[in-house]
């Protein structure tokens, strides 16, 4: 009997344990090792500010769902991941030892790559749901003394969407609460355009999304490195195409959430195993999601190393959507199945990106296939209905990890944005 232990519960880790659970029933063990007892819907975030969600709306516990599927959960911190031993080291001083090691651990925020970025600093964020819950407290404090708000990402961020989604979510809260006209929006951004989103854009994002910003009046600055920040204040030097100083500016704020860069989790990056991660510590992979150095550890998720999509003047990180992941979990469990029936791995994952952007009534959907260009299909569009979908997929995702089951909902819904595709 094998031992499979994934690292990570979030969106990656939770459907990787179910699909390989799935593939390899009772014969083999699935272990998942955990920081924390909830797996918590991150795409929703956003919603908390505003009060359009209670933190506890997007967690579940992980025990019971578990326990029920035959997956072994270890609510603990790990601290080393320990290649050449086979084994992972735990905070407790205890280890688990493997047989296959699935690395799903999602990123670390680097909030302290930019002076005064974050939580502990002066910027919300909405990466993580209790981020997301003291967002809500300042977001408060705004709507008692209305002031200037900026949002955005900073130099080395590779996920831009939510940062569209938090901004145009405020602007459509503030309107309902008619105090819009009390709160300038700038959004600050290291992309080079409006709508770039780490991808180099996708079908006619750019225009969409700088048309959305212009229709609700939201200033913004692209190619902008964050120099520091302040309380009330964000120092901000914008490049030229040459990556050359262009201008500065000095963006006052009463309410800021700004995107981080991200590295590796310290236990993966940390764990002076030469050949495991790239030199921000994310997990350094072949096409069947396997590392090319220590052949029984595959990634998925945000902590897999991904080239950027292009050159930009300012680092632009490519982004790891959910349909990416999706497509990653299902190869990997494919992979360590035809491992475990003396096969060679032959699984590889399509790549691709179907992304729901929610703009507070409305919505931007685009779909990218595969996600790095060249691509074969690209498509975007928008209206209110993108919004409603948005709602639906949490509703149908939260199912999906309450009830354990393993289903690939991404590639279903982008066969037949296809088929839309294709009719036009």
């Amino acid at each position: 009997m094998a031992k499979i232990v994934v690292l990570g519960a979030g969106i990656g880790g939770v459907p990787m344990a179910y699909e390989m659970k799935e593939m390899v029933g009772k014969q083999h063990e699935v272990v998942v090792i955990s920081d924390s007892p909830t797996f918590h819907f991150v795409p929703s975030n956003p919603w908390v500010p505003p009060k359009w969600r209670k933190p506890q709306d997007l967690k579940i516990e992980l025990a019971p769902v578990m326990k029920k599927k035959g997956i072994e959960f270890v609510q603990k911190k790990a601290v080393k991941v320990d290649p050449p031993a086979n084994k992972v080291d735990l905070e407790d001083g205890s280890s688990i030892e493997y047989d296959y090691l699935i690395i799903a651990t999602g990123p670390r925020l680097a909030f302290d790559e930019v002076p005064g970025l974050g939580p502990e600093g002066f910027t919300s964020s909405v990466c993580h749901v209790d981020h997301a819950a003291v967002a809500a407290v300042d977001f408060d404090k705004l709507l008692e003394n209305p002031g200037p708000i900026v949002i955005g990402a900073v130099q080395g961020a590779s996920c831009f969407g939510p940062a569209y989604e938090y901004l145009m979510i405020l602007e459509t809260e503030l309107r309902r609460r008619k105090i819009r006209d009390k709160v300038p929006m700038t959004f600050v951004t290291s992309e080079p355009y409006i709508g770039h989103l780490g991808l180099g854009g996708v079908g006619d994002t750019k225009g969409l999304l700088e048309s959305a910003l212009r229709e609700k009046t939201i200033k913004w600055i692209t190619n902008a490195k964050v120099d520091r920040i302040e309380d009330g204040m964000m120092y901000v030097t914008e490049v030229d195409d040459l990556a050359n100083e262009k201008q500065k500016h000095e963006v006052p704020f009463k309410h800021s959430m700004m995107l981080p860069a991200f590295t590796g989790v310290d236990a993966v990056r940390f764990s002076g195993a030469e050949g495991l991660t790239n030199p921000r510590g994310f997990v350094i992979v072949d096409q069947h999601q396997r590392n090319p150095t220590f052949k029984n550890i595959y990634s998925v998720g945000v902590c897999v190393a991904l080239p950027p999509v292009e050159k930009t003047p300012l680092p632009v990180g490519t982004p790891k959507t959910g349909y990416m992941i999706e497509s990653m979990v299902t190869a990997t469990a494919h992979n360590i199945r035809d491992e475990l029936a003396g096969k060679e791995p032959s699984d590889i994952p399509s790549l691709s990106a179907l992304c729901l952007a929610d703009l507070g009534d409305t919505g931007v959907a685009f779909l990218a296939v595969p996600q790095i260009p060249p691509r074969n299909t690209t498509w975007s569009n928008h209206g209110k209905w993108v919004h409603l979908a948005k709602i639906a997929f949490e509703k149908y995702f939260m199912r999906k990890v309450r009830k354990g089951i393993s289903e690939p909902f991404y590639e279903r819904l982008t066969l037949k944005l296809m088929g839309v595709v294709r009719l036009k």
